[in-house]
């Protein structure tokens, strides 16, 4: 795995290189008198360091500067509605999130539709068809398991979430009620298995679990320090810890699993100019140049754009998804995490 991570960080600096001569038409829009550099100001729901990351890249490769605004979930949708109610509020023109938030964006009227040549090699399952918002890249559930530990099991490798959850080990989970990302895997197992099937999974796993986290890298630290035998991760905290030197391998799901998206979208606003400047900036973080900035500083990610070396690099890029979507209530959405709690967590 390591030497994988190392052909695919050569492989994006070659790539680099050659097309380093290149500008990349970004548009013109508003302009910082001051520096005379051209300023895009988007919204997000990433973690400020990836942002800073994607900021610099861009400016490096375009020439105009992104300002990122950090905000939560609840607090990007109330920024976007107020927004789209206020033609005299400052604007921005684009917003890069999960993609639970940008489909809470489309169903309030906060988005225009957008859909260029090279989003529209994204698939369906990453996008929304009406061109409201677009997955650039993903992070899927794996099973994350020690080496040492997969030693010991010779050709009895679970693969599946059954058989997982009949697998005799020392399992590291982050708690649902604590991550998003980790809640969304109890969410989609019930769409695509049904809620008493999952919960049977779970009850079985629950004796086994040393720790329920409360961050999404501890269960593979976890893992890593031979602290338990089989986490149940995101793979770019996987890939992270095995670019470090970690005794990991990484098991897909043959049954399925769910991913947790990130996309772009266009926000209503009056200036074309800036309009153009975030349509130019969403098709290149469909590019390998967003995925070099990104793998440069450990952040490893499944691009949603197939025809990138990125994506054709990526060990797991053909992993089998879910079907289902699920899309329940909130309601319904806290009833299933209050029954895990009760039925399974502090039973």
């Amino acid at each position: 795995m390591r030497r994988y991570t190392t052909l695919l960080l050569t492989a994006f600096l070659l790539l680099a290189i050659v097309i380093a001569g290149s500008a990349y038409l970004a548009g013109s829009g508003h302009i910082d008198h001051r520096t005379k550099t051209p300023e895009l100001t988007v919204l997000t729901t990433l973690p400020a360091e990836e942002a800073e990351i994607l900021s610099d890249a861009y400016e490096e490769n375009s020439g105009v500067r992104v300002n990122f605004v950090p905000l939560s979930s609840a607090e990007a949708l109330e920024r976007m509605q107020a927004q789209a109610e206020n033609a005299h509020q400052t604007k921005a023109a684009m917003v890069l999130a999960d993609w639970q938030t940008l489909g809470k964006a489309s169903q309030s009227g906060c988005l225009e539709p957008y859909v260029s040549e090279r989003g529209d090699m994204v698939p369906e399952a990453f996008r929304q068809q009406d061109g409201y918002w677009m997955g650039v890249w993903y992070d899927p559930v794996v099973f994350c398991i020690n080496r040492d530990y997969l030693k010991t099991l010779r050709a009895d490798i679970p693969d599946t979430w059954q058989a997982l959850s009949e697998q005799d080990a020392r399992i590291g989970i982050t708690d649902f009620m604590a991550a998003d990302a980790s809640a969304n895997l109890f969410y989609a197992m019930t769409a695509e298995f049904g809620e008493e099937k999952t919960m049977d999974i779970f009850e079985k796993i629950h004796p086994h679990v040393v720790q329920y986290a409360r961050y999404l890298s501890n269960p593979v630290r976890q893992a890593g320090m031979g602290e338990v035998d089989i986490s149940i991760a995101v793979e770019s905290e996987t890939l992270r810890y095995i670019h470090d030197g970690y005794p990991l391998q990484i098991i897909y799901p043959t049954d399925g699993t769910t991913a947790w998206i990130t996309g772009t979208a266009i926000l209503q606003n009056d200036g074309e100019r800036e309009k153009a400047m975030a349509k130019n900036f969403a098709d290149w973080l469909l590019s390998d140049e967003a995925q070099l900035a990104l793998q440069s500083h450990n952040y490893f990610f499944v691009p949603t754009n197939p025809g990138t070396l990125a994506y054709k690099s990526f060990a797991g890029k053909n992993l089998v998804l879910f079907t289902q979507l699920p899309q329940f209530s909130e309601q319904q959405r806290h009833d299933l995490l209050d029954k895990w709690a009760r039925e399974v967590r502090f039973k």
